[in-house]
């Protein structure tokens, strides 16, 4: 076709992006479309639509050949291009984590080699997509979501677009493949594994109730890890015992009932319950170490959070009047005011900002009490000159608030130390607690019989938990080099008084069984027999070996070294300098050839979770909740999309 009086036709009626590809030129009465790549005439009329174009473009070879010279290119400007998009304070490492996302650099090399034709790969862009939704929480029904739609036509006209089924199905597939992943690595584990249970709920049905079991590892390279390996909904008219048979399945179906170590659950007596069940059941088979004394754990910081809600509980006639009375100065500029310029009169010298608390977070309701107290001279005046206002506390109100206030500082304080870290190792707990212990005691002292009946509350609670816990977070701080027997026998006679020896050689005595069953249960055990059969062999290697001597020398010599335990050599050497960027973990890595046998008694113990809350949570006063996009989902679902988000959340962490 002559082409020399053609023009080239711009029209607004050109929607389809195919047309940036293309040139619409017209001749006459005809329209061609000309491939602006390999200047090939296809039809470029109305009626004929765009398809022939479409796959014309997968085909063209000199549009791929440009394609795939550029592509190194958009790898390398990929980068700059996301971080207009990020905060500007945020982490490198977050930004090049953007990037990386479903980056598979065999897959980019397989494709830059072949440089006869790109092929849009619309399986691995359904995985992208599904992978994207588990990571970041997104509701699966976004995909059907008009203006989602439309941007990916926009984005990738050959994007077949999915439905939430077909998402979902994605999503159930790409959780079948993690949790092989998560099988193989928990097999591998080099120690034993400890478990924590967690409750949550939905946000829309409160009643609906989710079990969410968490794995604790410190895994070959002495990192503590844990991961979530199930989420299952959980029938409210289930006993005890169904629950507890519904965790030991889930244990051999991971295949962990044998490598078992601990479990971690709030503090009341259904969870006491079924740990017990699951105890007997394991001691039964004689997994446990120490017939299960160190298997019974109750979280440190549920407990911190139920103290703080005895305290609370106890200022129930008083809050009220207190968020009352910040209502009340926050009702109009004119009241602001006026209650700013008594705090002027009465000297008060405070910074902080009066403000209601979120009841949901107790650390919130103790800042309000925190700023309340300090604007208490001013809460006083305002009141002889407000009419209106008569919310304001007696003084005996004020005195009870600012103890308990004190209460709430000490466990805001502990409870801070515990979960600044999203992994505590075991050892930083046991000095912790020792101290709400002694606080307790003395808090019991005091002369108002109201404060002494909520310290004897909050003491009785905890010496629940001291009963079943003290052990383990005894043990737990004897492998701290830092501190080993000392810091026992500097707390405990504090503690016990005249029963403090007892106690001690009780705790002396439980290191010893465990550090004796590691050592039967060990690889190392047959070493020394080994050792004396090459001594014993080596006369048969040369008859004129004048040697021989030596070696028995070195033999004695070897023996005589080795008649110390590890447990005795490490208990015998000078304590580990004390320096606050000390690492425990690190110290057991560099440490263990010279203790074989108790760094992986170490790396059992200090993997145990005193405390299965994650440091956002530390302060809810209620239990995790579900979001409301994916409760509506059946729980298959959601145990899928839980759990796949939690592993490729570490994996991208790692």
């Amino acid at each position: 076709m002559d082409m020399s009086e053609a023009v080239i036709v711009k029209s607004s009626r050109l929607k389809s992006v195919v047309w940036n590809d293309f040139d619409r030129i017209k001749k006459g009465d005809t329209f061609v479309a000309v491939c602006r790549h390999c200047k090939k005439k296809l039809s470029g009329s109305s009626t004929s639509g765009t398809s022939h174009l479409r796959n014309h473009l997968i085909r063209c070879q000199r549009r791929s050949n440009q394609f795939i010279s550029s592509s190194r290119e958009k790898k390398k400007e990929a980068t700059l291009a996301i971080t207009n998009y990020v905060d500007p304070g945020q982490k490198k490492d977050d930004v090049l984590n953007l990037v990386n996302i479903g980056f598979n650099p065999e897959k980019l090399k397989e494709e830059t080699s072949n440089t006869l034709s790109y092929n849009f790969d619309q399986r691995r862009s359904c995985f992208d997509l599904a992978r994207m939704i588990i990571l970041h929480g997104y509701p699966l029904a976004m995909v059907e979501h008009v203006g989602f739609r439309v941007f990916v036509k926009n984005l990738h006209p050959l994007f077949e677009l999915v439905t939430c089924n077909k998402v979902e199905t994605d999503c159930l597939e790409i959780y079948a493949k993690e949790k092989q992943k998560v099988n193989e690595l928990l097999d591998k584990l080099p120690g034993k594994v400890s478990l924590s249970a967690d409750m949550w709920t939905a946000s829309d049905h409160q009643e609906s109730a989710y079990l969410c079991l968490t794995a604790h590892y410190i895994d070959e390279s002495w990192q503590l890890n844990k991961k979530v390996l199930n989420f299952m909904f959980v029938d409210p008219s289930h006993t005890e015992d169904l629950h507890s048979e519904t965790i030991m399945t889930c244990l051999m179906d991971w295949d962990i009932d044998r490598k078992l170590f601990s479990m971690t659950f709030d503090c009341s007596s259904t969870s006491d319950y079924i740990s017990l069940r699951i105890r007997d059941r394991l001691s039964q088979n004689r997994f446990l170490y120490c017939n299960g004394q160190l298997f019974d754990v109750s979280c440190a910081v549920d407990l911190l959070n139920l103290m703080a809600q005895d305290a609370l509980e106890a200022l129930c006639s008083i809050l009220p009047k207190i968020r009352d009375s910040i209502q009340y100065i926050k009702q109009s500029r004119e009241v602001q005011a006026k209650f700013n310029d008594m705090a002027e009169q009465g000297k008060v010298q405070s910074q902080k900002v009066v403000s209601l608390d979120n009841p949901a977070q107790w650390n919130s309701t103790y800042a309000m009490l925190g700023a309340a107290m300090e604007y208490r001279e001013a809460f006083s005046r305002l009141q002889e000159s407000e009419v209106g206002y008569t919310a304001c506390p007696t003084e005996e109100e004020w005195s009870r608030t600012c103890t308990i206030t004190g209460f709430l500082k000490f466990f805001f304080e502990v409870t801070n130390v515990l979960t600044k870290s999203n992994f505590p190792t075991a050892n930083i707990f046991f000095p912790e607690l020792c101290d709400v212990h002694l606080q307790l005691m003395e808090w019991f002292k005091n002369s108002d019989d109201y404060i002494k009946a909520l310290a004897f509350k909050m003491r009785t609670k905890f010496e629940e938990y001291w009963d079943k816990c003290g052990l383990a977070l005894a043990v737990s701080a004897i492998l701290d080099p830092r501190f080993k027997m000392k810091l026992v026998e500097y707390y405990y006679p504090q503690i016990y008084g005249v029963v403090a020896l007892q106690r001690i050689d009780d705790v002396m005595n439980c290191v010893k069984a465990l550090y004796n069953e590691h050592m039967i249960c060990s690889p190392l055990a047959s070493m020394d027999e080994g050792l004396a059969w090459q001594v014993g062999s080596s006369s048969g290697k040369d008859g004129r070996d004048r040697l021989m001597g030596f070696d028995k020398f070195l033999h004695e010599a070897s023996e005589s070294e080795g008649s110390k335990s590890d447990l005795e050599k490490y208990l015998e050497e000078p304590l580990f300098p004390r320096n606050a960027d000390f690492n425990v973990l690190n110290w057991w890595k560099v440490h263990s050839p010279r203790y074989p046998i108790l760094s992986i008694m170490a790396r059992n113990v200090l993997g145990i979770p005193m405390s299965k809350v994650a440091s956002d949570c530390a302060f809810r006063t209620g239990r995790r909740v579900v979001d409301r996009e994916w409760s509506s989902l059946k729980p298959a679902t959601i145990e899928a999309l839980v759990c796949s988000q939690d592993w490729i959340r570490s994996e991208l962490e790692s």
